[in-house]
Order: structure tokens, then C-alpha cells, then sequence
């Protein structure tokens, strides 16, 4: 469930407004918090339309030199189509390292086989060249295959499930994870390949037959790049909401916020199950996450993050 309220509108409306508020001395952070975080992706590429046709220029363009910090990166992101957003976090990520990999991890394992693809496309169109071909340059060994080969597998989206072949492949995942020398290459095949649905048959029978989830096997062993990876792939097929509760939670008690983090959960989940998470938040820390935000965060940033997260003032 989303917790982003909307409000209709008129899209002219809205870019006249937002003109009005970027024109003075100063922004009028305000109206463009009020605007853009009470509407919905539709609503907002409306606004970007009509800002275009209106004022012969790109109303994200105007945002980046409008706004400052972690407030304009999270508006920017907003006001992005999702593909498109998505593409941008994956580019990030990659020029950022090893300790990003795991963002690409979550978009492609969350997102459906169609969305994937649509990413794909829209990094392809944003950078000119493949987000396999820039994985592929930044990675080695059996890294690059499983993060090559989740970003370019399409599942299949059905909820079919082969039993036999759930522990057949439990199995080999336990030989892969136990061993360190395991059959990696059988490993990455069959999470990158199998479906969704298959997988969790998979993990559920791992957990049956050898009486501890695979994710807390593998965070035991989870000493390299590899495994990380692999802990990160099997935790956002396997419940992604726990994994997005998981990484507000340390985004927000580390030393020093980790803004990237926040911004990201809360932007890509707003109008999808971020209530959700909301709620796992709170089982898990009793605390709100609305108030953990506003303790952590300040300024327009603050503002517009809680707005997203659906508290009104």
C-alpha cells in the first residue's frame, strides 16, 4: 500500500505555480513541497509536460538549480518516470562501487521482468550504452555473472512451482554457500533464472531440510563481494519489504544518516507498499518511522521526505 496523498489538480496550474515559486529572490521551497509531494507519477509527468510547453524548458533542469542537497536530489528522483529512476540509481551505484552493488540487487529483484526490461531501456536511452555492458566493466569473476545475469534475466511470472526440483535446488545452494568452493556457477543460474515464485519454494525447503533460513547461513559466511551479493539477492526475492524495513533501520541509526539510503526507499516505494514497510518499521523498533525520520533530518529535505511518507502538517 502507497502513502502518498494526492490531490487533483491541473497540471498548467502546477507549472505556473512552481514558476511563480522559483522566480524572486529565493525558492519558495514551500509551494514546490506542497505541489509535487501530493501528486502522483502521472500527475507529475503532466506538470513536466506542460512546465516544457509553457516555458520552452525542462522543470528538472530548473529543479537542480533551484533547489540544493539532499532535497533537490529527492525531488529530482520524484519527478523522474520510475524506469528512468531506476536507470539513474543504477548508474549511480555503479560509479559508486562494491558498497552500492547491492542497490542494482534490489531494483532487479523487486521489479517485475517487464519493469526490468523497461529500466533497461531508459538506462540505455539516458547513458548510450547497456547497464550489462557497464556492470560487465566494473565487476569480475562470479560478481559480475550474477549481477550481469539478474539484470538481463526475464522469469517467468507465473506461480507454477516443481517441488522436486525446490530441493533438488535447496541442495545446491547449501553445497554453494557451505563450501565457499561450491558450485558457484549452479548457484548464480539458478537465481538469476528460476522464478520468483520457484525460489521461494527453494528457500522454504532449505529452511525445512536444513533447519536455518539460507539468508542467516549465508550472512554467516557472507565474508566477500560475492556472498553479499548473494545475501542481498536471496533476502529482496524473499520478502523485500523486511529487506527495505532493513535498510531504513540502518540508514537512519548509523552515525550520520545515511540520506542515500532513506531517499531511495522512500522515493521508488511511495506509491507502492511503503505503508507496508511503514508498518514493519514499527513492529521492529517501536518507534514510527515518521518520527525517527524527523529526528534524524532537517530542513526542506525533512519536509518533503515526511510528506512522501504521508504525514500531514
Amino acid at each position: 500500500m502507497a502513502t502518498l496523498v494526492t490531490i487533483k489538480s491541473s497540471p498548467v496550474e502546477d507549472a505556473e505555480a512552481l514558476q511563480k515559486a522559483f522566480k524572486g529572490w529565493g525558492t519558495d521551497e514551500k509551494s514546490v513541497i506542497t505541489i509535487l509531494g501530493h501528486r502522483n507519477v502521472y500527475q507529475r509527468q503532466q506538470i513536466r509536460k506542460s512546465y516544457q510547453e509553457i516555458y520552452q524548458e525542462d522543470i528538472l533542469k530548473r529543479l537542480e538549480s533551484e533547489l540544493s542537497g539532499d532535497f533537490e536530489r529527492a525531488v529530482y528522483r520524484w519527478m523522474l518516470e520510475p524506469a528512468d529512476r531506476d536507470a539513474v540509481l543504477a548508474n549511480v551505484a555503479i560509479k559508486d562501487g562494491s558498497k552500492s552493488y547491492h542497490v542494482i540487487i534490489e531494483i532487479v529483484s523487486v521489479l517485475s521482468p517487464e519493469e526490468v526490461l523497461a529500466m533497461r531501456r531508459a538506462y540505455h536511452n539516458r547513458y548510450k550504452h547497456s547497464l550489462e555492458e557497464d556492470l560487465a566493466a566494473h565487476t569480475t569473476g562470479h560478481l559480475r555473472q550474477l549481477l550481469v545475469g539478474l539484470v538481463t534475466s526475464f522469469r517467468y511470472g507465473g506461480a507454477e512451482i516443481n517441488p522436486k526440483l525446490a530441493k533438488t535446488e535447496a541442495d545446491i545452494l547449501h553445497e554453494s554457500i557451505k563450501e565457499k568452493k561450491g558450485n558457484h556457477e549452479e548457484a548464480i543460474r539458478i537465481l538469476t533464472t528460476r522464478s520468483k515464485t520457484q525460489l521461494l519454494a527453494t528457500f522454504n525447503r532449505y529452511r525445512d531440510d536444513h533447519g536455518i533460513s539460507i539468508t542467516k547461513k549465508l550472512l554467516d559466511n557472507a565474508s566477500d563481494d560475492f556472498h553479499k551479493a548473494l545475501h542481498t539477492t536471496i533476502r529482496c526475492i524473499n520478502d523485500h519489504k523486511k529487506y527495505y524495513e532493513k535498510i531504513l533501520r540502518g540508514a537512519l541509526k548509523r552515525v550520520g544518516t545515511d540520506e542515500d539510503g532513506l531517499t531511495r526507499v522512500v522515493v521508488t516505494r511511495a506509491e507502492k507498499d511503503l505503508k507496508d514497510i511503514k508498518e514493519l518499521y514499527y513492529k521492529r523498533n517501536s518507534v514510527h518511522l515518521e518520527d525517527a525520520v524527523a529526528k534524524e533530518i532537517s530542513g526542506d529535505y525533512k519536509k518533503f521526505i515526511l510528506t512522501l511518507l504521508g504525514k500531514q502538517d
